[in-house]
């Protein structure tokens, strides 16, 4: 992609080309980018003092607090120190920023661990010779659970348009399951199958149920919420998410390069608490397309399709306004739906 958009390639789309990527979609889908531009996104509003800056009693942010604690190792790594000192009891999640499928992380409940690891690793945080940045956060130790195990959310979606901001969310998103009991012992800390949901890593458990992937849709969790929680308490919980997916994208709209020629599917990964409180983990640009089970491959393809159905609808070339990834005029497309239509906000501005 950086190919693509670098001026000294001299390489340029055609007009009848599409791309799935934005010039510079590592703005979002970077951990630690992810993070720093939340952190400037928060400070921004607050200092404006809009409507997503308020605060409750607590004085916690009532719309702006999506994301646990967190930390970009070396650079912040005095300001973690000083943050783990305050609460030594804590544990946090170690992360390299450009890596998935669970690849290289690890939970740290002592200071040591981290020295020790930084001393292995031939890294240590004094230098700023890191190949790559670590994002440390504050581990949700509290998630919600069913029968007993961790879980987190893989919600679809897709923008074809940043500035005005466009964007349509899928509703057959799916959970994903540990393999075995979730335990917040210290003794368990190093087991992944307790505490990291990806696929990749929850396949190689002896406990694996290949028939159903250790997956669940969307919506048999929200039912199970309903039933367990009450309606109320469920309806805000998924709105709340609605919400976490609005500023995770608002905190990169004006960074983000915006292209006629570009869209984005994004793989959301949102954790919920015991207190049915919503937390944004990552964005993923290449969300995982490859299928565990016949559900999760129908499940793919429906997704595949309504996504090129609003890139490249009916009428896509028949004129030249007619091109690019964001000609679709339709507000439900298969299991899509638009939630955000900034162009509609923007026409209401313009005089007459």
């Amino acid at each position: 992609v950086r190919m693509i958009f670098n001026p000294e390639t001299g390489h340029r789309l055609g007009e009848a080309q599409l791309l799935n990527h934005f010039p510079n979609h590592y703005e979002l889908t970077r951990k630690d980018l992810m993070c720093k531009n939340i952190k400037r996104y928060r400070k921004e509003q607050e200092k404006e003092n809009t409507q997503l800056s308020e605060k409750d009693e607590a004085g916690n942010f009532k719309y702006l607090d999506i994301i646990p604690m967190t930390f970009i190792l070396p650079g912040d790594y005095p300001m973690f120190v000083e943050e783990f000192r305050r609460n030594p009891n804590a544990t946090w999640i170690m992360k390299p920023s450009g890596k998935s499928q669970g690849q290289g992380i690890f939970l740290v409940s002592k200071l040591g661990q981290l020295k020790k690891w930084a001393t292995s690793s031939k890294l240590p945080f004094q230098s700023l010779a890191l190949k790559e940045n670590y994002v440390i956060s504050r581990y949700i130790d509290n998630p919600l659970l069913v029968g007993g195990k961790k879980f987190d959310l893989r919600i679809y979606v897709l923008v074809t348009c940043y500035k005005p901001l466009k964007v349509y969310l899928y509703s057959q998103g799916f959970t994903r399951f540990c393999t075995e009991k979730y335990t917040p012992d210290c003794a368990e800390l190093d087991n992944m199958y307790v505490h990291l949901t990806n696929v990749a890593i929850q396949k190689h458990a002896d406990t694996y149920n290949d028939k159903h992937g250790g997956k669940w849709n969307i919506n048999n969790l929200r039912l199970y919420l309903e039933m367990t929680r009450g309606k109320e308490k469920t309806d805000k919980c998924f709105d709340d998410i609605n919400k976490n997916i609005y500023v995770a994208l608002k905190a990169v709209q004006s960074v983000i390069i915006n292209d006629k020629h570009c869209f984005e599917m994004y793989g959301y990964d949102i954790l919920i608490d015991s207190n049915l409180k919503p937390w944004l983990i990552e964005v993923n640009g290449s969300p995982s397309l490859t299928t565990t089970t016949e559900v999760d491959r129908k499940l793919k393809m429906q997704l595949l399709q309504d996504t090129f159905e609003i890139v490249v609808p009916h009428d896509w070339g028949s004129t030249d306004a007619n091109r690019g990834a964001n000609t679709c005029k339709e507000k439900a497309v298969g299991y899509y739906s638009l939630i955000i239509d900034e162009s509609i906000i923007d026409d209401k501005k313009k005089p007459g």
